[in-house]
């Protein structure tokens, strides 16, 4: 399975982004899709997971401004950002595996997530 992730950039405080994780290879055998967050120093961690049924599991990010969704045709998972914080920089990788709540064994390349204040 490869996973090739899209979508950071720099964008100031209040505005939005849109990631997008695009499987390919043996993406028909891949349940969960999910996104994880990292910044310097610190570990990697989940920002949310969504099964190919739909359901979806957030790590300890503000549901309220982060949504995951995925369209099963394309194999694609998304990430909605919205009313980003400086916080909210890091290195966003997109993740597949099988199982909701842990973490996949593929992983995809880092996108830049940057927000100026």
């Amino acid at each position: 399975v490869q996973l090739q992730a899209s979508g950071g950039g720099l964008v100031q405080a209040g505005g939005s982004l849109r990631l997008s994780c695009a499987a390919s290879g043996s993406a028909a055998n891949i349940n969960i899709m999910g996104w994880y967050r990292q910044v310097p120093g610190k570990r990697r961690e989940m920002v949310a997971q969504i099964s190919r049924g739909g359901s979806t599991y957030y790590g300890d990010f503000d549901r309220s401004r982060f949504t995951i969704s995925r369209d099963n045709t394309k194999n694609t998972v998304y990430l909605q950002m919205n009313d980003l914080k400086p916080e909210d920089d890091g290195l966003y990788y997109c993740n597949a595996g099988w199982t909701l709540t842990e973490t996949g064994p593929y992983w995809g390349q880092g996108t830049q997530v940057t927000v100026s204040s």
